[in-house]
């Protein structure tokens, strides 16, 4: 199996070079990540300017690594162009969750979004977050139990998985938070008086039993399988029962 892993936190983030380890006993592993950090890119490409790569800055242990001048999606679409025969792509380990509403600009979660529009699997890997970097060396364990449970499901071409700060052990698969958040712009300013803002998310309800911000909560390691389909199926057959 060849697999190429990305990220949106840019080469040199240590949830990449974790990912990466824990790939590689799986497969073949190539990493292309972007040169610095692209989080809450989303399905950005670049389209009004060229894109180029390097070799990584940094040693990948004996992995085949490039930096990208682009988004996360940019480094999924050059990758799978310039690799011949990849079959999985896994973006991450993201510094920070990626559940319920984030999964519309999560720029991790669009890199595997990116690889299945290709015809490829995809599935990201994202953890939480305290007042430090979480441990990667002890989160390793648990990101290869992951890649146990859904590696041979091949049948499910869009997995977001999610681990909380200190996992339990226990995997959940989940769906996908929907409830609604508070999006706030907050208002301050830099050292030189000049006015700037921040645009932050908040849940407003609590999240609900089974989905990826409960498990997560719950201190389970969550994997909600995902579609492509943005398509309001309920709709569009309740329009055909009334014809």
């Amino acid at each position: 199996m060849k697999i190429l892993v990305t990220n949106d936190d840019g080469i040199y983030s240590p949830g990449l070079s974790c990912l990466a380890r824990v790939a590689s006993n799986y497969g073949e592993v190539i990493v292309m990540a972007p040169d610095i950090e692209q989080s809450s890119m989303g399905q950005a490409i670049t389209s009004g300017k060229p894109i180029t790569y390097k070799t990584s800055p940094i040693h990948f242990e004996g992995i085949e690594a490039y930096r990208v001048n682009g988004t996360p999606a940019d480094c999924v679409a050059l990758g799978t162009h310039l690799m011949e025969d990849i079959d999985l792509v896994v973006s991450g380990i993201n510094i920070g969750s990626n559940i319920g509403n984030s999964a519309w600009h999560s720029g991790t979660l669009s890199a595997a979004r990116q690889a299945v529009l290709f015809g490829i699997r995809g599935i990201a890997f994202s953890v939480s977050v305290g007042d430090s970097e979480p441990d990667f060396d002890a989160l390793k364990p648990f990101v290869k139990n992951a890649f146990d449970e859904v590696i041979d499901k091949e049948d499910r071409e869009l997995l977001n998985i999610n681990f909380p700060r200190f996992p339990d052990g226990e995997i959940m698969w989940t769906s996908q938070s929907v409830r609604h958040y508070d999006g706030k712009v907050i208002a301050n300013k830099d050292p030189m008086g000049r006015q700037h803002y921040w645009f932050t998310v908040v849940p407003i309800e609590p999240e609900d039993e089974g989905s990826d911000r409960w498990a997560v909560k719950q201190g389970k390691t969550s994997i909600t399988p995902m579609i492509l389909d943005l398509t309001d199926t309920k709709y569009l057959q309740s329009r055909e029962k009334a014809r």
